[in-house]
């Protein structure tokens, strides 16, 4: 069950922003702009903390503290862009725990936050913490990231995970699944793992299409009822998907391609992104009004270069693994440590388990140092395939365009060839090929994708 936080004050602007911060920090929010709003909804509601104007409109927020059975309730908190002497004698001699100035820094009122919250749940349940240890690490980055998991994980709201690639987005988010207690599925799926209408098959499901030779099919959404979907790389996802997506946010129903109707669906929603957002919604390719349903919980997760100490804690968790499954006792060489604190590691948790693997597997002795490998591109020039020229000032668009084809062409027009050879994804070749086919880089009609 969550805390509840209630405000009282009539300044909207204020409201609005401590609303979301409390939100943000896995609070239920109740807000009032009156004595007498507030006297109705704490008549009917407790809360485990009141923030608390002095100046309203029909009198002081001190004066409910003098009318409410406060047995019932929490803390309390004073903010007012007017102390005054009588006031702050007043509050002494209440269960007020802070008396805050207009302004109020953020820092202050994240601490208040955090410290109520704690008091409400000191500690999480045995079985929940036992589900964060997996998400290894003791760097402070690490343990804000498990502290906002637990605060998150009782709610419905979606949550968008930001991070480079290979920091563990999937892992948080199977921990927020299992640390809500929810009894479905766990499904997962990359947005730019499809072609753009095997993608929307698998999101929203279909009814059966003879011409395709496809029958009935439940999507993730259907295949998930009860328990969680995390979406990958959602700001990959082709424009009229994005609007699909949006739609089943907003109403709770999916409807499956093909369908006349939709049918609801209880899922909690759980998205991830390797790049800022506002980067795709400036650019044109993802959808700020799908943005802002999204991200009711945004999470930064750390890059492991910010991680310090946690590099070896992780090269330690992946050797004992490793250990567990050969029978072996293998173990980090004295001095290790370092090299492994002095690279950055651009490939984060998965390319530090890659070198602790090489370096088990091919060291001799059970004295491991873990070195990176370089980053080499490995795709062989294509022999005997065409040779392109160009001239200063043709367009990088028109050089794409000639590679894409040229390729496609040595390769018999195997898509799945040509993207590795050119070192880009299927849907990008399919995308490059709507655009030189003079359609849209996505076809709005699912069924006439390429």
């Amino acid at each position: 069950m969550q805390p509840t936080v209630f405000i009282l004050d009539d300044d909207p602007a204020f409201t609005r922003a401590l609303s979301q911060l409390a939100c943000t920090e896995g609070y239920q929010v109740q807000v009032a702009h009156t004595l007498g709003e507030a006297h109705e909804l704490l008549g009917r509601h407790r809360a485990d903390l009141l923030i608390l104007d002095l100046d309203l409109p029909d009198g002081s927020g001190l004066g409910l503290l003098e009318e409410l059975d406060m047995s019932q309730h929490g803390q309390v908190a004073i903010v007012t862009g007017n102390p005054t002497l009588d006031t702050a004698r007043r509050a002494v001699g209440s269960p007020v725990v802070e008396y805050l100035l207009k302004p109020v820094r953020v820092e202050q009122l994240e601490s208040l936050l955090r410290r109520t919250m704690l008091r409400h749940w000191p500690e999480p349940p045995a079985e929940a913490r036992s589900i964060l240890d997996r998400l290894v690490g003791k760097s402070p980055a690490m343990r804000e990231v498990m502290d906002t998991v637990f605060r998150i994980a009782s709610s419905d709201a979606p949550v968008l995970l930001i991070g480079e690639s290979g920091t563990g987005k999937e892992r948080v988010a199977r921990a927020v699944h299992e640390v809500s207690g929810r009894q479905g599925r766990f499904v997962a799926l990359g947005c730019d793992s499809l072609p753009d209408e095997g993608l929307g098959h698998e999101l929203f499901g279909s009814v059966s299409d003879p011409d395709a030779r496809r029958d009935n099919h439940a999507g993730i959404f259907e295949q998930a009822a009860g328990g969680t979907v995390f979406l990958d790389r959602v700001t990959e996802l082709p424009s009229y998907l994005q609007a699909q997506l949006l739609r089943f946010i907003d109403s709770g129903e999916v409807k499956r391609i093909g369908a006349d109707d939709g049918v609801p669906a209880d899922v909690r929603l759980v998205f991830s992104t390797t790049i800022d957002p506002a980067e795709r919604i400036a650019e044109g390719g993802f959808r700020e009004d799908l943005y802002y349903a999204i991200s009711d919980f945004r999470l930064c997760l750390p890059p492991l270069r910010e991680r310090g100490d946690d590099v070896v804690l992780l090269a330690g968790v992946f050797i004992r693994r490793l250990n567990e499954h050969y029978g072996q006792a293998k173990r980090l060489a004295p001095g290790a440590e370092r090299e492994l604190l002095e690279h950055d590691w651009p490939g984060n948790i998965r390319e530090l388990r890659g070198a602790v693997q090489r370096a088990y597997l091919l060291q001799r002795g059970d004295q491991l140092r873990v070195q990176p490998q370089p980053l080499v591109r490995c795709v062989p020039r294509v022999s005997g395939g065409a040779s392109l020229s160009f001239a200063v000032g043709d367009t990088l668009a028109e050089l794409e365009r000639r590679a894409v084809l040229a390729t496609l062409e040595h390769f018999d027009n195997d898509k799945t060839a040509a993207a590795k050879a050119l070192g880009v994804s299927v849907r990008t070749i399919y995308n490059h090929l709507a655009r030189i086919s003079g359609k849209d880089p996505v076809d709005p009609d699912p069924r006439k994708a390429a």
